[in-house]
């Protein structure tokens, strides 16, 4: 069941009021032809339409890039979500109250917070941002114009001040949050007398969006010499956790849906998101003051698996280069590594070089591997005998995680770089060098393939696609014995979406099914199938006639014998005249 946490019936009648077109349609100019609707896809780039959308089955599929699903994976893939955010959202744009777990105080509860703290941080982020205009915002105003951010950048990234220390506070508790509300937003701290203070006093503050363009939380920088950190962070809550943060994400989301993405750069802090924004590089992202996490991994690699490192080009940007790299690699990302040049960090190349000296060292991003030889390289001498092992020892500890095609071009450049032969490099990693024959020799029973295959699921295609060629007087439970499981369920559903909500649609069988390419019997549907048909009835009475035979083998009575072969040839008239008898509903 693929329902997680939500009922069948439930999930039917939310995308029966989420019309798929209708949804689609946000996304991507859709045109209609026939009884479905063509656009171009929005998960890859191409300029032919070849990404369909079937509104009676509730369905969406890509020839090219074999992206598909129902209205919920959709809204999953476009907004890079989770099932359970897809899902809050078609209920908010259906305006279907979400299902409650019956019972469950804490789950209640907890939603309550989580809404509540939602609309806090909303409110305050729009307050903040409106008082970055204010008269009373001049050391705000000031620190903008010496970074030299633009009215453009305020907007984007709807960058706020606050005023002093209650001004926040006093807002919004006239708005009728209480005292206790708002420390569990995270937007107010409490004193030990009781009272509350904006957590963010007097410092510029920038709002921490998710996915969904929501306010989650801050963080804020100081302006004035302070005995606390240049940089605070809204404290963990409910809706913010840092480890799980992207600053930039909601611009990031909005990009690839408008111009889609080729890769994502990460650097560190917020200044340099902003800072390589304007310089044009729109598709970059930072954590906030932590380590890359896994969680961090998986957000990105829901919008791109193509990612750049370009940290800070001093000790600890190579130290967070180092642990981000394997997070990245084993969320499935692809990474590349932009060094920075004289320790400089974004912000500080793009002043003394501009965009255009941040795209050749964007352009000259090399591979992991590389990378790694490069650090050696600055690391070892290698005109000393000593160095020059543990150099060899170093790279090729990286090299045992590729395969052997993938670690060979690399050995032939330690080679050039220390003149040690490849083989000894081989020997090293532990690859013998010996010559190695493989065995010729067939097994002598193969694998008996199902000749058939292809027939049932074209059979249970049409069924499930309720294709007008399907004969309704064959008997398909007898014909399908086999998958009759499969049948049940395929019979059992009004429309082809609703099995996205009971069987695992990432099957390949199901796949198969579900997107079933009927063009291979376009104009010949209802022979082709009259012929899966009668292969399918033909099998069984094969079967039927070894199960006879080996029956009559195996008997002694004469009398039987007789009986048995009289049946064995009943059923090969049967499959000479292709009667499919007993086959009828």
């Amino acid at each position: 069941m693929n329902n997680r946490g939500f009922s069948p019936d439930w999930l039917d009648e939310l995308k029966r009021k989420n019309d798929i077109v209708s949804v689609v349609s946000k996304y991507v100019q859709l045109e209609q032809r026939g009884n479905k609707f063509w656009g171009c896809c929005p998960f890859h780039r191409e300029k032919t339409p070849s990404f369909t959308v079937d509104q009676y089955e509730g369905l969406y599929h890509c020839f090219g890039c074999k992206e598909g699903g129902d209205v919920i994976t959709f809204i999953e893939k476009i907004e890079s979500c989770d099932f359970h955010d897809a899902v809050v959202r078609l209920a908010e744009m259906a305006k279907m109250p979400i299902p409650e777990t019956s019972g469950d105080e804490n789950l209640l509860k907890r939603k309550k917070e989580k809404d509540t703290a939602l609309k806090i941080l909303n409110l305050a982020k729009n307050h903040y941002h409106e008082n970055i205009y204010l008269p009373a915002a001049k050391p705000a105003q000031e620190y903008i114009k010496k970074r030299g951010f633009t009215r453009h950048e305020l907007e984007d990234f709807e960058i706020g001040y606050s005023l002093n220390w209650n001004e926040m506070t006093n807002y919004l508790l006239k708005q009728g949050f209480t005292a206790k509300e708002l420390v569990a937003s995270g937007v107010a701290q409490s004193k030990e007398e009781g009272r509350i203070y904006d957590a963010m006093g007097e410092r510029l503050v920038f709002p921490i969006l998710n996915a969904f363009g929501d306010c989650i939380g801050f963080t804020a920088r100081a302006l004035e010499k302070t005995d606390f950190a240049k940089y605070k962070n809204t404290a963990e809550t409910v809706v913010f956790q840092k480890s799980k943060v992207v600053f930039g994400l909601h611009l990031l989301k909005k990009l690839k849906q408008e111009k889609g993405l080729n890769n994502i750069i990460i650097v560190e802090g917020q200044i340099d998101v902003i800072s390589m924004h304007r310089a044009g590089f729109k598709n970059t992202v930072a954590c906030l003051g932590t380590a890359l996490t896994a969680d961090h991994a998986r957000e990105l690699k829901r919008l791109c698996e193509d990612i750049i490192l370009c940290f800070d080009g001093d000790e600890a940007g190579v130290k967070a280069t180092l642990r981000s790299i394997d997070i990245l690699q084993d969320a499935g990302c692809r990474v590349k590594v932009a060094r920075l040049p004289n320790r400089q960090d974004p912000d500080e190349l793009l002043k003394a070089e501009g965009s255009e000296g941040m795209k050749k060292v964007l352009d000259a991003a090399t591979g992991v591997i590389d990378y790694y030889i490069n650090l050696a390289l600055e690391k070892y001498d290698l005109s000393k005998a000593d160095q020059k092992g543990e150099f060899v020892k170093e790279v090729l500890a990286k090299l045992k995680k590729l395969s052997a095609a993938e670690q060979d071009p690399y050995l032939f450049k330690i080679r050039d770089l220390t003149q040690i032969p490849v083989d000894t490099l081989r020997r090293s990693l532990g690859i013998s060098i010996m010559p190695t024959f493989e065995k010729t020799e067939k097994p002598v029973l193969s694998e008996r393939i199902n000749g058939n295959k292809r027939a049932v699921r074209f059979v249970l295609a049409s069924i499930l696609h309720k294709k007008d060629f399907v004969d309704p007087k064959i008997n398909y439970d007898k014909l399908l014995s086999d998958h009759s499981s499969e049948l049940e369920m395929i019979k059992s559903v009004s429309r082809v979406s609703s099995l996205f909500d009971r069987v695992d649609v990432d099957d390949p069988f199901w796949q198969e099914i579900i997107y079933f390419n009927f063009a291979e019997a376009k104009g010949i549907e209802k022979q082709y199938f009259n012929e899966c048909v009668w292969a399918l009835v033909e099998e069984k009475l094969k079967a039927e006639k070894d199960e006879i035979m080996n029956a009559y083998k195996a008997s002694a009575s004469l009398e039987e014998r007789k009986s048995l072969l009289l049946k064995a040839q009943a059923v090969d008239k049967k499959i000479r005249d292709k009667n499919m008898e007993g086959f009828y509903a």
